[in-house]
């Protein structure tokens, strides 16, 4: 597998690529699935369905990876929380932990059997994908699900979460410590069900600063890391802390490849981060909007990246209103201009 050889440093005949939200709302394809399934979190729950929209993106884009359809919030939804999702606003939770009482009423480890819709999408798409195609899992970063769980949705701002971190530091810990112990239970069944490889998304990284961000965010990635890698050593483990530039130094962990976000410029993660880790990224994505755009975003990259080992990848998400046919002209232009 081409991507699982690019995440463990050896040689490629080409830089892998796939993207972020690869399997969404810009396909037709996917909005068809979509409607058919009736609302998101029923989509996530339909195993063949997610399996389905899961493998849309091999078959129309020629990525050389799959991610599992799904979202971060079906750990905190398991583990016994009230999720919806409403057209407009996002992700709710109708009543969010405020208090110790709140948090002991979540049980982790029914979460880890509950979300066995999850594990059938990936046995699914795993048989059905071809076995040269790799299929990455994923969790949300403990952090990034503890805004959610204490705010009741997303946040501009974070006061609520960022509140109960700095007036009552040993509540927030208590519920990064059981978020976590879910997480390491979901991630080692989803490997066993047939991922081959792991991405930790910490979308809201970079509402903490420097101090609180090692404390309260990184640490429990790296538990969970070196969790997986005790069990599966072979599985390679991509972290994607968003908006942390500045705190790159500081970066280390067994995991084999860091994501960068497009406002961390690739020239700065090469040089703190690229002797250590394979990086990922970090394509605008809005330049998918322009041919041009994708062409000079493309050949900066792999200019800068032509003596390391690297995955192409935006710096976040595909946007839902770019055209198919310039999804798939990114592809192949970095599969065509990084051959070897």
């Amino acid at each position: 597998m081409i991507f699982v050889d690019a995440c463990l440093k050896k040689d490629t005949p080409y830089t892998p690529v796939w993207m972020m939200r690869q399997a969404g709302r810009y396909l037709p394809e996917y909005m068809q699935v979509r409607k058919q399934a009736g609302d998101f979190l029923s989509l996530c729950k339909d195993y063949k369905k997610a399996s389905e929209v899961t493998l849309q993106p091999i078959d129309i884009l020629g990525v050389d990876a799959a991610i599992l359809f799904s979202d971060i919030l079906v750990v905190p939804l398991e583990m016994g929380m009230e999720l919806e999702f409403v057209k407009g606003e996002g992700p709710i939770f109708k009543s969010p932990i405020k208090n110790i009482q709140d948090l002991q009423a979540l049980d982790e480890e029914k979460a880890v059997k509950n979300l066995s819709y999850v594990y059938d999408t990936i046995k699914l798409t795993r048989e059905k994908l071809d076995k040269n195609k790799a299929l990455i899992g994923f969790l949300g970063a403990p952090w990034t699900l503890a805004t959610y769980m204490t705010e009741g949705q997303g946040s501009k701002t974070y006061a609520i979460s960022k509140k109960m971190l700095y007036q009552n530091p040993e509540l927030m810990h208590k519920i990064l410590e059981k978020t976590t112990n879910a997480l390491i239970g979901y991630t080692k069944t989803q490997i066993k069900s047939g991922v081959n490889a792991i991405q930790i998304f910490d979308s809201w990284a970079s509402a903490l600063e420097e101090s609180a961000f090692f404390e309260f965010s990184w640490n429990y990635i790296i538990k969970i890391v070196d969790a997986i890698k005790s069990e599966f050593p072979h599985i390679p483990i991509i972290v994607f802390p968003k908006g942390i530039s500045g705190y790159l130094d500081k970066i280390d962990g067994n995991f084999d490849v860091f994501g960068v976000d497009w406002s961390t410029p690739i020239e700065l993660a090469k040089e703190k981060l690229g002797h250590k880790y394979v990086l990922q990224g970090n394509m605008e994505p809005t330049r998918l909007y322009s041919k041009q755009a994708i062409d000079e975003g493309i050949d900066k990259i792999l200019n800068v990246m032509q003596n390391k080992h690297h995955i192409f990848n935006l710096g976040h998400g595909i946007l839902p209103d770019v055209p198919v046919e310039n999804a798939k002209y990114f592809i192949k232009q970095v599969q065509e201009k990084s051959k070897r």
